[in-house]
Protein backbone atom coordinates (compact mmCIF):
# COMPACT_ATOMS: atom_id res chain seq x y z
CA UNK A 1 0.00 0.00 0.00
CA UNK A 2 3.00 2.17 0.70
CA UNK A 3 3.69 2.51 -2.85
CA UNK A 4 0.62 4.25 -3.52
CA UNK A 5 1.13 7.02 -1.13
CA UNK A 6 1.95 10.23 -2.88
CA UNK A 7 4.28 12.40 -0.85
CA UNK A 8 3.79 15.74 -2.98
CA UNK A 9 7.03 18.20 -2.39
CA UNK A 10 5.46 21.25 -1.38
CA UNK A 11 7.40 24.23 -2.18
CA UNK A 12 6.61 27.11 0.37
CA UNK A 13 2.73 25.43 2.03
CA UNK A 14 0.44 28.20 3.11
CA UNK A 15 1.24 28.48 7.19
CA UNK A 16 -1.16 31.34 7.30
CA UNK A 17 -5.01 31.89 8.14
CA UNK A 18 -6.11 33.82 5.36
CA UNK A 19 -9.72 34.75 3.03
CA UNK A 20 -7.26 34.35 -0.27
CA UNK A 21 -7.73 30.94 -1.80
CA UNK A 22 -5.42 28.15 -1.01
CA UNK A 23 -4.68 25.10 -3.31
CA UNK A 24 -4.63 21.09 -1.56
CA UNK A 25 -3.07 18.09 -2.63
CA UNK A 26 -3.84 14.46 -1.62
CA UNK A 27 -1.05 11.93 -0.29
CA UNK A 28 -3.05 9.13 -2.11
CA UNK A 29 -4.02 9.51 -5.96
CA UNK A 30 -7.41 10.78 -6.42
CA UNK A 31 -9.25 9.52 -9.34
CA UNK A 32 -9.03 11.06 -12.94
CA UNK A 33 -11.57 12.52 -14.76
CA UNK A 34 -10.95 9.68 -17.25
CA UNK A 35 -11.99 7.33 -14.91
CA UNK A 36 -15.19 9.02 -14.15
CA UNK A 37 -18.43 6.95 -14.45
CA UNK A 38 -21.77 8.08 -14.10
CA UNK A 39 -22.16 6.71 -10.60
CA UNK A 40 -18.98 8.85 -9.63
CA UNK A 41 -20.76 12.01 -10.98
CA UNK A 42 -23.50 11.56 -9.30
CA UNK A 43 -21.77 11.22 -6.15
CA UNK A 44 -20.23 14.54 -6.77
CA UNK A 45 -23.58 15.99 -6.90
CA UNK A 46 -21.66 18.89 -8.61
CA UNK A 47 -19.49 17.40 -11.84
CA UNK A 48 -17.62 20.46 -11.60
CA UNK A 49 -15.92 18.94 -8.43
CA UNK A 50 -14.44 16.86 -10.19
CA UNK A 51 -11.34 19.26 -11.13
CA UNK A 52 -10.95 19.35 -7.35
CA UNK A 53 -8.29 16.70 -6.12
CA UNK A 54 -10.12 16.41 -2.70
CA UNK A 55 -13.50 15.24 -4.42
CA UNK A 56 -11.55 12.97 -6.89
CA UNK A 57 -9.97 10.82 -3.76
CA UNK A 58 -13.34 11.28 -1.75
CA UNK A 59 -15.35 9.81 -4.71
CA UNK A 60 -13.24 6.65 -4.91
CA UNK A 61 -16.00 5.95 -1.88
CA UNK A 62 -19.14 7.09 -4.40
CA UNK A 63 -21.74 6.22 -2.01
CA UNK A 64 -20.20 7.95 1.44
CA UNK A 65 -19.14 10.88 -0.77
CA UNK A 66 -22.59 11.63 -2.13
CA UNK A 67 -23.88 11.17 1.73
CA UNK A 68 -21.61 13.57 2.55
CA UNK A 69 -21.64 16.43 -0.08
CA UNK A 70 -25.90 16.24 0.66
CA UNK A 71 -25.51 16.60 4.37
CA UNK A 72 -23.15 19.02 3.53
CA UNK A 73 -25.44 21.41 0.96
CA UNK A 74 -28.43 20.98 3.20
CA UNK A 75 -26.42 22.05 6.31
CA UNK A 76 -24.86 25.48 4.15
CA UNK A 77 -27.35 25.89 1.82
CA UNK A 78 -31.34 25.18 2.97
CA UNK A 79 -31.26 28.65 4.62
CA UNK A 80 -35.10 29.53 4.08
CA UNK A 81 -35.29 29.14 7.99
CA UNK A 82 -33.11 29.40 10.44
CA UNK A 83 -29.72 30.96 10.83
CA UNK A 84 -28.52 33.21 8.23
CA UNK A 85 -25.97 31.48 5.95
CA UNK A 86 -23.57 34.39 7.18
CA UNK A 87 -23.57 32.33 10.65
CA UNK A 88 -23.50 29.02 9.56
CA UNK A 89 -20.13 29.85 7.61
CA UNK A 90 -19.04 31.34 10.65
CA UNK A 91 -19.28 28.50 12.84
CA UNK A 92 -17.86 26.25 10.32
CA UNK A 93 -14.47 28.48 9.77
CA UNK A 94 -14.44 28.72 13.43
CA UNK A 95 -14.28 24.81 13.91
CA UNK A 96 -11.80 25.13 11.05
CA UNK A 97 -9.49 27.84 13.02
CA UNK A 98 -9.44 25.68 15.85
CA UNK A 99 -8.32 22.51 14.25
CA UNK A 100 -5.69 24.46 12.37
CA UNK A 101 -7.16 23.56 8.94
CA UNK A 102 -5.84 26.34 6.66
CA UNK A 103 -8.39 25.12 3.54
CA UNK A 104 -11.28 25.32 5.04
CA UNK A 105 -10.84 28.51 7.00
CA UNK A 106 -10.12 30.15 4.32
CA UNK A 107 -12.99 28.56 2.12
CA UNK A 108 -15.75 29.34 4.82
CA UNK A 109 -14.14 32.72 5.99
CA UNK A 110 -14.45 34.10 2.49
CA UNK A 111 -18.13 32.99 2.79
CA UNK A 112 -19.10 34.43 5.88
CA UNK A 113 -17.27 37.67 4.81
CA UNK A 114 -19.40 37.27 1.89
CA UNK A 115 -22.42 37.25 3.34
CA UNK A 116 -22.50 39.32 6.63
CA UNK A 117 -20.64 42.29 4.94
CA UNK A 118 -18.22 41.92 7.97
CA UNK A 119 -14.84 41.16 6.48
CA UNK A 120 -12.47 42.91 8.71
CA UNK A 121 -13.96 40.66 12.01
CA UNK A 122 -13.90 37.57 9.90
CA UNK A 123 -10.08 38.75 9.21
CA UNK A 124 -10.28 38.91 13.12
CA UNK A 125 -11.26 35.86 13.73
CA UNK A 126 -8.34 34.28 12.00
CA UNK A 127 -5.68 36.56 12.81
CA UNK A 128 -6.77 36.22 16.54
CA UNK A 129 -8.02 33.08 17.29
CA UNK A 130 -11.23 31.77 18.19
CA UNK A 131 -10.96 33.92 21.66
CA UNK A 132 -11.54 37.13 19.26
CA UNK A 133 -13.82 39.48 20.33
CA UNK A 134 -16.26 39.81 18.00
CA UNK A 135 -19.40 40.99 19.72
CA UNK A 136 -21.67 39.15 21.34
CA UNK A 137 -24.08 37.34 18.93
CA UNK A 138 -20.83 36.02 17.17
CA UNK A 139 -18.49 35.24 20.38
CA UNK A 140 -21.52 33.46 21.21
CA UNK A 141 -21.95 31.10 18.08
CA UNK A 142 -17.70 30.67 17.71
CA UNK A 143 -17.67 29.69 21.76
CA UNK A 144 -20.17 27.10 21.39
CA UNK A 145 -18.64 25.67 17.78
CA UNK A 146 -15.22 25.77 19.05
CA UNK A 147 -16.72 24.08 22.39
CA UNK A 148 -18.10 21.31 20.13
CA UNK A 149 -15.10 20.80 17.99
CA UNK A 150 -12.75 20.18 21.19
CA UNK A 151 -15.24 17.61 22.29
CA UNK A 152 -18.54 17.19 22.09
CA UNK A 153 -19.39 16.63 25.86
CA UNK A 154 -17.90 19.91 26.22
CA UNK A 155 -20.87 21.51 24.56
CA UNK A 156 -23.40 22.20 27.59
CA UNK A 157 -26.56 24.03 28.13
CA UNK A 158 -24.31 26.92 29.03
CA UNK A 159 -23.36 27.34 25.35
CA UNK A 160 -27.14 27.23 24.35
CA UNK A 161 -28.29 29.65 26.88
CA UNK A 162 -25.65 31.94 25.98
CA UNK A 163 -26.88 31.45 22.15
CA UNK A 164 -30.56 32.59 23.33
CA UNK A 165 -29.19 35.14 25.15
CA UNK A 166 -27.60 36.73 22.25
CA UNK A 167 -31.04 36.18 20.20
CA UNK A 168 -30.75 32.86 18.49
CA UNK A 169 -34.14 31.06 17.77
CA UNK A 170 -33.73 27.06 18.80
CA UNK A 171 -33.70 26.31 15.07
CA UNK A 172 -30.99 28.73 14.39
CA UNK A 173 -29.12 27.13 17.19
CA UNK A 174 -29.28 23.93 15.95
CA UNK A 175 -28.22 25.16 12.89
CA UNK A 176 -24.86 26.35 14.76
CA UNK A 177 -24.31 22.86 15.83
CA UNK A 178 -24.73 21.30 12.20
CA UNK A 179 -22.50 23.59 10.99
CA UNK A 180 -19.53 23.20 13.57
CA UNK A 181 -20.28 19.78 13.91
CA UNK A 182 -19.91 18.92 10.42
CA UNK A 183 -16.42 20.46 9.46
CA UNK A 184 -15.15 19.46 13.46
CA UNK A 185 -15.03 16.13 10.62
CA UNK A 186 -14.56 17.17 7.36
CA UNK A 187 -11.31 19.40 8.76
CA UNK A 188 -10.19 16.24 10.54
CA UNK A 189 -10.65 14.09 7.26
CA UNK A 190 -8.52 16.93 5.08
CA UNK A 191 -5.69 17.32 7.47
CA UNK A 192 -5.67 13.10 7.59
CA UNK A 193 -5.54 12.61 3.57
CA UNK A 194 -3.32 15.42 1.99
CA UNK A 195 -1.92 19.12 2.57
CA UNK A 196 -2.72 22.60 1.75
CA UNK A 197 -0.88 24.19 -1.37
CA UNK A 198 -0.37 27.63 -2.69
CA UNK A 199 -3.25 28.67 -4.64
CA UNK A 200 -2.45 27.82 -8.56
CA UNK A 201 -1.85 31.16 -10.65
Amino acid sequence: MTDTIIQPAIENPPVAFTQEHVGWAAWLPPLQESELTERHYEALVDRARAKSPYFALLVRDPAILEARTKTDNDIFYNTADGLPRAERELSAAAASRLNGCILCASVHARFASQYSKRPDDVQKLLDEGVGADLGERWNAIVAASVALTQTPSAFGKEHVTRLRDAGLADEEISDVIHGAAFFNWANRLMLSIGEPTPAAK
